[in-house]
C-alpha cells in the first residue's frame, strides 16, 4: 500500500500543531527542544498529562460533575493517586507506535511479545484501525477455532445445535436407543432416527421444520403432552413414554416415514398418575413401573398389558380403561395405619437391576429398594447410605390422637375444659403444623444438603450401582444398597450417566463428558456441548449425548482411543468440502441521550439513513432515565428479576419504527439496567441464522450495585458463531482514568449471560448459557465482541480553548494524541486487543442541547473540555498468525463507516454509529456428517480398528437343556475361554409355552423387555466373567406363585399360576467390553408339574386365601 495512505495516530514533536492567534501551551510544543531548557520542556509536557493527575491525593468529599450522578447520592471516598498507578509514560506521549499502532489495510505485522499490537482490516475497502496492546494472552486471548476440535474426539452431529428460538414448545428432553433406532422425547411428542440414515444429508427447509434443516432424517409423532421419560421394549417392539399430563403412551417402532408434516400415531395410552410421569422402567419380569410426584410408585403387570394386544377391533376402545385400572399402588401397600415407609419426595429415577431382580426408586435425597418379582419393599436409605425409618403421620391418625386427648379432660368443668382444650389444641396444632411443614420441606430438600442431591443413576456390568450428585461427585453402591466409594473428577453437577461394557460415561452441567472405567478412574474427558448434557444412550457403536439446547452428538464407544486421531485427520483434510462462508453488515450505534427523548428526524439521521443494507442493528443508550428514586427502584427490581421502564420501552418502539420493525427487521433481544439499554434487531431474511439470544447486566455505580454506571450486554449466535455486544457507561471525570479501567475490567470478567431476556422469557424459554472454560470470562469465548457506549475517556494535557481551536481547524490527528482511551489502550491497560476504526469526526461531548454546529460545545461556567467519550470498539478472531477468514479464523471484520451525527442536537452527546463488514466461516453440518460416514465406511485403518471392536470372547456353557424337577435348583456354568478379554453375559427369555393335557405346546409371546416368566428365577441374569474364569448362574422353579388381579389398586381376583408343564426359551448373549455386537446361545428350560390349576374369585371365603398363603409358606 502507498505510504501516502498511512495515517499515523501520533503527532511527532517535530510536526508543529496549527498556529493559534495567541500563544498557548500547544504552541510551546512546536518549539525545537534544542531552543529550550530540556527540564522546562519536560515540565511543560507534564503539566496536564496523565502522569500526574490533578485529582487530589486525599479527597474526602467527591461529587461527580456529570449530570447523571448529580441525581443520586453524594459519596465519601478516599482516593490515592500516584504517578505509578495513574501513569501514561513520557515515551508514549512522544511516540504513538509503542504498544499500539494504527496500520493500513492489508498489513500483517505480528505482535511483538504483547508490547506492540499491530492489526489490519480483513477485507478491502475498510478504514484503518487502531489495535490496543495486551491482546493475545490470558483472558484477552482470541478463542481457538478449527475445523475439527483437537481437544475432543471427532463427533457425529446427528442433530446440530438448533437455535433456541426455533425450539419453543419442542425441546428434546430424553433419548434412548434400540439396536436399530434412536428415540427422543420432546415437549410435543416423540421422534426417532433410523441408524441406517445416520449419515444422511439434512432434511433441508422443504419439510417445514424450522431449526432442523441440517438434522439427519427422522420421523415425528403427532403432538402430545411433553414426554419426560422413555423405555424401549425390543420384545414387543414398542416404545413407552411417560408424559407431563400423567399419561403413559406406547408407540410402534416400525413406523413408515411419511412425506409432509403428518406425524405417526400413538398406540395404547392411559392415565397413570395425577401428576407427571417422572420415571419408568421395565423389570426382569416384564412389569412396567412408573414414578411420579409425592413418592408415588405404580406397577402395571405384563399380564394386564398383554391382554390389550388380543382385544378385537370392537374392544380396542376398552384397552386404555382396562390397563389404567389394573395398577398396583406400591406406596399404599407400604402404608400401614397411616405410617408410610418410603419418602414423599418425587420419584425422579427408577432402575432395574436385572442381575438380582431388584428395583431402585430414587428421589433427590433417598432410595428405596424393591423385589422385582414380589414387589416387596426391601430397604429404605438416604444418600449417605444410612437406613431410614420413616414415620409419616396421616390426618386420620392425627384425629385419633386428638380424640384420645379429649377424653383426658372429660372430668373438668366446662370453663376449665374449654380453656384447657383451647390452649392444648392451639399448642398442639402449632407444633404439628410446624413439624409437618419441616417434614414436607425436608422431603423437598429444603433443609438437606443440596450438594448431595441425586441427579442420575446407572447400573454397570459388574453389578454395581452408580449415582451422580449436584456437587459433581459419583457414588458407587453394591446391589444391596451399601455405599462403597465416592469419586470426584469435576465440580460441575452431574446430569446423566450411561454405561457400556466396562466404561461409564458421565454428562455434566458444564457440558463436559467424562469416561471412567469400572474402578472409577478417569480415562478421558472433553467439552462435548456448550450447554448441560441432560441425557445419554448407546446404540450402533456410538454414545449419543443430548444437550439442553437440543443438539445430539454421537461419540465412538472406543473414545478416547486411536480411532479419534485418524478420524480427526481425515475430517480436517475434508474441511474445504463442508466449509461455507457468509458476509453481512452490522450497524452499531451508541448515544448518551441525557434523559431526553429524540425526535423521529434525529433517529432517521442516526440509524434510518444507513440501515438499508445491514443485516443486524445493535443500539446502546445511556442515561435513558436517571434520578435517585428511579435508580434505587431499578436496583430493587433487579433483585427480583424485573427490568425495563416505560421510557426504555418508548425508545425501543421509536427505534423499531425507524427501522420498519415487523416488516423489514425483527427485534431479537433487549436488556435494560436502570439508565442503560441495549437492543438488537435482525433483518427478516437473516433471522433463521440468528438466535440463542441471551442478555446480561453488570452494575458498576456506587459499590458495583447501581446501574447509573455499568454495562448491559447481548449475546447471540450468527451462523453458529458467537457475537457479543456490550453497552457500557464508565466512570466520569477527567482524572478518573483508573476507575474507568477498573470498570472495564470488572465488566469483562463478570458479565455472565445466564438469564433470559424479555423476549425469551415471554416465550417461556430458559436460557441455557454458553459455558466457558473454568475461570475464563464468557466474553473471552466470543468470536466477535463489540464494546459500545459512553466510555467517558477525555482529552488530557490541553485546555478548553486549545481543544476548541483544534476542533475548529479539524486537527483530529493531533488531538488523538491527547485521547486518554488511546493512551490507555496503547499501554495495554484497558480494552486489551480491541480494535477501533480511525475516526475523523469531532469530539462528541459536551454540547449545549438544541444548538447546532461546533460552536455548541459547553460554554457554561464549567466549560468541560470537548472529548471523544462515545466510542465503538471490537475484537474478532484474528490473531498474530491468522488473519484470513477460514474455519481457523471464522470471523473477520472490517470497519466500513465510523462517524458521529453532529447535526443531531437532542442531547449533550452526539450519537455515534459504526458499520462493520463481517465475514463468517462456518460448517455445513449436513455435508460434514455425510463426509464423516464416507470416511468411516472407506478408510482402511478405521475399518481395521472397528473390526477389533467386533471381537467377542469365546465361551462354553455347561448345558443347553435344563429340566427342573420338584424343588431342584440347576446351575448353568459359563466359561470364558479368552485369556485377554472380559466376557459380558446377559440372559433373557425370548418366549415360553405351556404343555396342555393333550401334550400340545401353546406358545406365548415374549414378555416385556424379554422378561422371565414368574415361575422362573435366574440369578444372576447378567454379569462379567474375567479371562479364563467361570460364572455360575442359578436357575430355579418358583412354585405356587400367587397372582392377583388389581382394579383401581385393589386386589379383586387371585389364582395360583398355571400348574401345567412349562417351557422357557432362554437366550445367552455374550459380548466383549468394547463390542456393540453379540453372540447368542439358546438354552431350553422345562418343568413338569402334575397338579391342576386353581382359580377363585375375590368373593370366595377368606379361608381359601389363608389356605393358599399357608401352602406357600
Amino acid at each position: 500500500m502507498d505510504d501516502n495512505k498511512m495515517i499515523r495516530d501520533n503527532a511527532d514533536a517535530s510536526v508543529p500543531p496549527p498556529r493559534r492567534k495567541i500563544q498557548s501551551y500547544s504552541q510551546q510544543l512546536a518549539f525545537p527542544i534544542s531552543h529550550r531548557d530540556p527540564n522546562r520542556a519536560h515540565n511543560a509536557r507534564r503539566k496536564h498529562s496523565l502522569e500526574e493527575a490533578r485529582m487530589p491525593k486525599n479527597t474526602d468529599l467527591f461529587v461527580d460533575d456529570d449530570v447523571d450522578d448529580q441525581h443520586f447520592f453524594i459519596t465519601t471516598t478516599t482516593t490515592t493517586t500516584t504517578a505509578k498507578n495513574n501513569n501514561i509514560s513520557n515515551n508514549n506521549n512522544k511516540k504513538d507506535n509503542v504498544g499500539g499502532a494504527l496500520v493500513p489495510i492489508g498489513s500483517s505485522r505480528r505482535h511483538d511479545q504483547g508490547q506492540r499490537s499491530i492489526g489490519s482490516t480483513g477485507t478491502e475497502g475498510g478504514l484503518e484501525e487502531f489495535v490496543a496492546s495486551g491482546g493475545g494472552k490470558g483472558i484477552f486471548k482470541v478463542p481457538y477455532r478449527s475445523a475439527v476440535d483437537p481437544d475432543r474426539p471427532p463427533t457425529l452431529d446427528l442433530r446440530p445445535h438448533p437455535l433456541r428460538e426455533t425450539q419453543v414448545g419442542c425441546f428434546l428432553r430424553v433419548v434412548g436407543c434400540t439396536d436399530a433406532q434412536l428415540w427422543a422425547g420432546h415437549e410435543a411428542g416423540v421422534r426417532f432416527w433410523n441408524f441406517r440414515d445416520l449419515y444422511g444429508v439434512g432434511i433441508g427447509a422443504s419439510k417445514g421444520k424450522e431449526g432442523e434443516e441440517n438434522a439427519a432424517p427422522f420421523s415425528e409423532s403427532d403432538a402430545t403432552s411433553p414426554a419426560l421419560c422413555i423405555i424401549l421394549d425390543g420384545a414387543s417392539r414398542l416404545a413407552w413414554t411417560g408424559h407431563k399430563d400423567g399419561k403413559i403412551r406406547s408407540w410402534k417402532m416400525e413406523q413408515s416415514v411419511r412425506d409432509g408434516t403428518a406425524g405417526f400415531k400413538e398406540g395404547l395410552n392411559w392415565r397413570a398418575h395425577r401428576g407427571p410421569v417422572l420415571s419408568m422402567i421395565m423389570t426382569s419380569y416384564g412389569d412396567l413401573w412408573s414414578g411420579s410426584e409425592g413418592g408415588s410408585v405404580k406397577v402395571w403387570s405384563w399380564e394386564a398389558i398383554e391382554k390389550t394386544f388380543f382385544l378385537s377391533t370392537d374392544e380396542k376402545h376398552m384397552a386404555s380403561l382396562l390397563v389404567e385400572r389394573s395398577f398396583v399402588d406400591l406406596k399404599s401397600q407400604v402404608t400401614v395405619n397411616g405410617v408410610c415407609s418410603i419418602s414423599n419426595s418425587d420419584v425422579k429415577f427408577l432402575l432395574s437391576d436385572n442381575s438380582r431382580a431388584k428395583i431402585w426408586s430414587a428421589g433427590s435425597q433417598s432410595f428405596s429398594l424393591w423385589d422385582a418379582r414380589s414387589r416387596e419393599l426391601l430397604k429404605v436409605f438416604n444418600v449417605d447410605g444410612q437406613i431410614e425409618n420413616r414415620v409419616d403421620l396421616s390426618t386420620a391418625q392425627d384425629s385419633g390422637i386428638e380424640d384420645e386427648m379429649k377424653v383426658k379432660f372429660v372430668s373438668s368443668s366446662k370453663k376449665e375444659k374449654s380453656q384447657g382444650l383451647s390452649f392444648f389444641q392451639r399448642s398442639r396444632n402449632a407444633l404439628l403444623g410446624a413439624a409437618d411443614a419441616v417434614r414436607r420441606a425436608a422431603t423437598k430438600g429444603a433443609f438437606a444438603d443440596d450438594n448431595k442431591k441425586t441427579e442420575a443413576i446407572a447400573l454397570t456390568v459388574d453389578g454395581m450401582i452408580w449415582t451422580g450428585c449436584t456437587n459433581g461427585s459419583l457414588v458407587r453402591w453394591d446391589g444391596n444398597g451399601n455405599r462403597l466409594q465416592d469419586f470426584n473428577h469435576l465440580s460441575s453437577a452431574v446430569q446423566c450417566l450411561c454405561t457400556f461394557g466396562s466404561r461409564i460415561w458421565v454428562g455434566y452441567m458444564s457440558g463436559t463428558v467424562h469416561v471412567l472405567n469400572l474402578e472409577g478412574n478417569l480415562l478421558g474427558g472433553w467439552n462435548a456441548h456448550s450447554s448441560p448434557v441432560i441425557s445419554m444412550a448407546v446404540g450402533d457403536g456410538y454414545v449419543f449425548t443430548l444437550a439442553n439446547q437440543g443438539g445430539i452428538r454421537g461419540w465412538s464407544i472406543t473414545s478416547p482411543g486411536p480411532l479419534d486421531n485418524i478420524l480427526r485427520t481425515e475430517l480436517s483434510s475434508k474441511a474445504h468440502v463442508y466449509a461455507k462462508q457468509e458476509n453481512l453488515k452490522v450497524l452499531v450505534g451508541t448515544w448518551n441521550v441525557g434523559q431526553e427523548k429524540a425526535s423521529h428526524d434525529s433517529l432517521i439521521v442516526w440509524l434510518g439513513s444507513v440501515a438499508s443494507d445491514v443485516g443486524i442493528v445493535v443500539v446502546g443508550l445511556q442515561e435513558v432515565e436517571m434520578g435517585a428514586g428511579f435508580l434505587a427502584m431499578s436496583a430493587a427490581r433487579e433483585t427480583v428479576g424485573l427490568e425495563g421502564s416505560s421510557v426504555g420501552q418508548w425508545w425501543m418502539d421509536m427505534i423499531g419504527k425507524t427501522l420498519d420493525e415487523g416488516t423489514t427487521f425483527e427485534r431479537v433481544g433487549s436488556r435494560q439496567l436502570a439508565a442503560l439499554l441495549i437492543v438488537a434487531w435482525v433483518r427478516k431474511n437473516l433471522r433463521p441464522h440468528v438466535g440463542d439470544v441471551d442478555a446480561a447486566a453488570v452494575p458498576c455505580g456506587f459499590g458495583r450495585a447501581i446501574g447509573n454506571k455499568g454495562a448491559v450486554g447481548l449475546r447471540m449466535r450468527v451462523y453458529d458463531r458467537i457475537f457479543c455486544f456490550s453497552n457500557c457507561h464508565l466512570a466520569a471525570h477527567l482524572e478518573a482514568v483508573n476507575r474507568r479501567n477498573a470498570d472495564f475490567d470488572h465488566i469483562y470478567r463478570t458479565m455472565t449471560f445466564n438469564r433470559p431476556n424479555l423476549l425469551n422469557a415471554a416465550a417461556g424459554i430458559i436460557a441455557a448459557g454458553i459455558h466457558s472454560e473454568e475461570g475464563k470470562p464468557e466474553l473471552s469465548e466470543a468470536d466477535m465482541i463489540v464494546f459500545l457506549g459512553d466510555f467517558n475517556y477525555r482529552l488530557y494535557g490541553i485546555t478548553y480553548e486549545e481543544a476548541k481551536d483544534f476542533v475548529s481547524q479539524r486537527c483530529f490527528d493531533w488531538l488523538r494524541v491527547k485521547d486518554q482511551l488511546r493512551a490507555e489502550m496503547r499501554a495495554g491497560k484497558v480494552f486489551q486487543g480491541m480494535r477501533e476504526g480511525v475516526f475523523t469526526f469531532p469530539p462528541t461531548y459536551k454540547f449545549q442541547r438544541n444548538q447546532a454546529g461546533l460552536g455548541g460545545y459547553d460554554s457554561s461556567e464549567k466549560k468541560r473540555i470537548p472529548a471523544w467519550c462515545d466510542r465503538i470498539l471490537y475484537r474478532d478472531n484474528r490473531s498474530g498468525t491468522v488473519s484470513k477468514c477460514s474455519l481457523e479464523c471464522p470471523v473477520v471484520t472490517s470497519v466500513l463507516h465510523y462517524d458521529a451525527c453532529m447535526e443531531v442536537t437532542d442531547s449533550d452527546h452526539k450519537p455515534v454509529r459504526c458499520i462493520y463488514s463481517v465475514e463468517i466461516a462456518h460448517i455445513d453440518e449436513s455435508i460434514k456428517r455425510h463426509e464423516f460416514g464416507e470416511i468411516v465406511r472407506s478408510n482402511e485403518k478405521i475399518r481395521s480398528l472397528l473390526e477389533e471392536t467386533y471381537y467377542i470372547p469365546e465361551t462354553r456353557i455347561s448345558v443347553d437343556k435344563i429340566v427342573l424337577l420338584n424343588h431342584d435348583k440347576c446351575f448353568l456354568q459359563i466359561m470364558n475361554k479368552s485369556d485377554k478379554e472380559n466376557a459380558l453375559f446377559e440372559l433373557f427369555c425370548e418366549g415360553q409355552s405351556t404343555i396342555g393335557e393333550d401334550g400340545e405346546a401353546y406358545k406365548q409371546r415374549p414378555r416385556g423387555c424379554f422378561g422371565f416368566p414368574r415361575w422362573l428365577e435366574v440369578t444372576p441374569a447378567a454379569g462379567m466373567i474375567k479371562p479364563g474364569q467361570m460364572a455360575e448362574v442359578s436357575i430355579n422353579h418358583l412354585e405356587f406363585h400367587t397372582l392377583e388381579e388389581f382394579v383401581d389398586g385393589i386386589p379383586q381376583n387371585w389364582w395360583s399360576e398355571d400348574t401345567l408343564d412349562k417351557e422357557a426359551f432362554l437366550v445367552l448373549c455374550i459380548r466383549s467390553s468394547r463390542s456393540h455386537t453379540s453372540r447368542s446361545q439358546h438354552i431350553h428350560v422345562s418343568h413338569s408339574f402334575a397338579s391342576k390349576s386353581i382359580r377363585a374369585s375375590s368373593r370366595c371365603s377368606s379361608a381359601k386365601r389363608t389356605q393358599g398363603t399357608r401352602s406357600k409358606s
